[in-house]
């Protein structure tokens, strides 16, 4: 027998699975009986597709057995593919998925109280121990004579040994504490299984001694029973017209291990060239491994209800990895390989349609503008990766995604504010950024806040990537406001003979800068502020320029334009200044000060604080 620790925190885990969703406990059968349908999913496919297997007996289905008398053992047993020691290891010797470890640090108290980390972390496995002192796993895998029994009591580690099966398969004995005895009852299992597990792809039997009465003085005969406890009928081929919401909501959970109902659901038969079947989910929440780089797929591939593939991202385009749910296909091979499929003609087809009819679905929800501001929330962001990855779908991507804007509150669209301008304007205009707040307080927009100029919001990371790319919205250009060029048309006769008379001046802050600015410019921007600085029509931003730096691509510092206010008495009063150490004190003020304000950190705060406190000095 070897022992072995957990890999990672199991003991804040388990505690906190413990105490914050005793409420939610009955999770443990619904989770037990998904790994056991994966398990004849897999060897059901490797059955029909391996050489080694195809004339293994497999009669696939799922066994529960009860111990009514004493409550002290739950069994769980099926005929699946069945594991290995190196399989228990990987499988059960790892209780969380990566960045449980930051979470459990950063929930606070409250939150554990209404937390429902099985789903969202994919805990899985481990909620037994919310009803179980200890576990036994006992397995043999398909193909493969020794069989290994699996044991731990969920907090020092784990053990492994060999054991004996008959049979290839997975057993799992749970040995109750006092909270699971409630589970070990006839009535509570039936409950729980339809709840969760009633359209499982394979029978569930229930093994339970049946109680039957005699005449009056007659002992009750207890006599043992097995029944088939669910419909093990495939959901997504049924009509729409024979299921309900909470039969949807219910099948959700089971290929999600998410406790909550889904946001909205699609379900789709196609039949003519491609026949084939879809069910869609939009979780309610977005999955925690979204932005990670190992995402865990959504989707899982069935060929003419044979489970395929739960692994496989080409299935939806990448920035659709938040939807759940299923694909069936009547026309590809039962032995497509995994190469295979990344190339596969018929299931291109299936995915291009099926991300037109998500697309599409996602346009209805408009209609609903509190279910949309939901939706919005959450799925937002992967949507913009559309706006650059999916080009033949960009214009109903265009419609769907939202910003926040300085005219109204919450989301706008592109269309919205299309509707919304004045005429004579000819460009969508906007702000790109890190912090909400700095850019609704940026000197950028007191130009087009004068003159009643919407501009739209945009704080996220991705805005600086897609929207450049982008270019125009139906026939109207884009222009970032944080863009040298962006006011051109905004400039009027004045500002153009403004420009010319402060040319002396400019020149003179321009020669004291030297290569700190690109260029020192008259603003026809500003209206309060002293002065800003912008981006190089050529260049990118300072945001996107820390970007890439931060992916590791090589690239020079980006050197702002720096733009001055004509009206603004400061700059007044410089122009009739001949004193050449204030020019160059107040120079290196005005920009130090504009990028403070666009969130950029100053090259040397020390000189900005000693020419800050001798201007300070002066003014005494």
């Amino acid at each position: 027998m070897s022992h072995q620790q957990f890999k990672t925190e199991v003991n804040d885990l388990l505690q906190l699975i413990t105490h914050s969703l005793y409420s939610h406990s009955e999770i443990f059968l619904r989770e037990l009986v998904s790994n056991s349908s994966d398990a004849l999913d897999k060897l059901k496919y490797l059955t029909l597709t391996d050489e080694n297997l195809k004339n293994l007996e497999f009669d696939p289905r799922i066994d529960i057995e009860l111990d009514e008398a004493n409550h002290k053992v739950f069994t769980v047993r099926d005929n699946g593919i069945g594991m290995n020691k190196e399989d228990l290891v990987s499988s059960l010797g790892t209780i969380a998925r990566s960045g449980t470890k930051n979470f459990l640090k950063n929930l606070s108290e409250e939150a554990k109280k209404d937390s429902n980390l099985i789903g969202q972390f994919g805990v899985g496995f481990y909620s037994v121990f919310m009803i179980a002192d200890k576990a036994e796993v006992i397995s043999k895998k398909a193909g493969e004579e020794q069989a290994w029994k699996w044991t731990s009591d969920g907090k020092t580690g784990f053990d492994i040994e060999e054991a004996e099966r008959d049979t290839h398969g997975t057993t799992i004995i749970l040995h109750l504490n006092d909270n699971g005895k409630e589970y070990d009852n006839r009535w509570q299992v039936e409950q729980i299984t339809k709840k969760y597990s009633n359209h499982i792809a394979f029978p569930i039997y229930l093994h339970y001694e049946k109680t039957e009465y005699g005449k009056e003085g007659e002992e009750p005969t207890k006599t043992p029973t097995v029944e088939q406890i669910n419909s093990a009928s495939a959901l997504w081929r049924k009509s729409k017209n024979d299921l309900k919401p909470e039969d949807y909501n219910e099948f959700y959970k089971t290929i999600s291990n998410d406790y909550q109902d889904p946001m909205h659901h699609i379900h789709t038969r196609a039949e003519g060239q491609l026949e084939y079947n879809t069910l869609f989910y939009f979780p309610k929440n977005a999955p925690m491994d979204m932005f990670q780089a190992d995402y865990r797929p959504g989707v899982k591939l069935y060929v003419k209800r044979v489970f395929i593939t739960d692994d496989d991202k080409e299935l939806l385009p990448t920035y659709l990895r938040w939807v759940r749910g299923i694909i069936d296909s009547e026309d590809l091979p039962l032995n497509v390989s995994r190469e295979l499929l990344q190339k596969n003609k018929i299931l291109s087809n299936i995915k291009t349609a099926s991300t037109k009819k998500i697309l599409a679905e996602i346009q209805k929800l408009q209609s609903n503008e509190s279910k949309y501001k939901e939706f919005i929330n959450e799925y937002n962001r992967p949507l913009k990766e559309g706006l650059y990855s999916d080009y033949a779908n960009k214009d109903v991507l265009l419609e769907i995604v939202r910003f926040k804007s300085t005219a109204v509150e919450g989301w706008t669209s592109f269309k919205e504010y299309k509707e919304r301008m004045p005429e004579g304007q000819k460009s969508i205009y906007y702000i790109t950024g890190d912090n909400e707040t700095l850019l609704r307080k940026s000197p950028l927009l007191e130009a087009y806040r004068s003159k009643n100029i919407e501009v739209l919001i945009m704080d996220n990371e991705i805005d600086e990537v897609v929207i450049p790319m982008i270019g125009k919205y139906e026939d109207i250009d884009l222009k970032a406001v944080n863009k040298s060029g962006s006011t051109d048309e905004l400039k009027t006769d004045e500002d153009k003979k403004t420009e010319k008379e402060l040319e002396p001046l400019l020149k003179k802050i321009k020669d004291v800068l030297g290569d700190n600015v690109k260029d020192v410019v008259a603003s026809s921007r500003l209206t309060d502020s002293p002065s800003c600085v912008v981006a190089d029509e050529n260049d990118p931003t300072a945001q996107m320029a820390q970007m890439m730096k931060a992916m590791g691509q090589p690239i020079p510092d980006v050197v702002p334009v720096l733009e001055i206010n004509p009206n603004h008495e400061i700059i007044k009063k410089l122009t009739d200044s001949s004193d050449k150490e204030l020019l160059e004190d107040i120079s290196f003020l005005l920009l130090d000060q504009a990028l403070l304000v666009e969130g950029t950190p100053l090259k040397d705060p020390s000189a900005f604080s000693i020419r800050l406190n001798k201007i300070l000095k002066m003014a005494l």
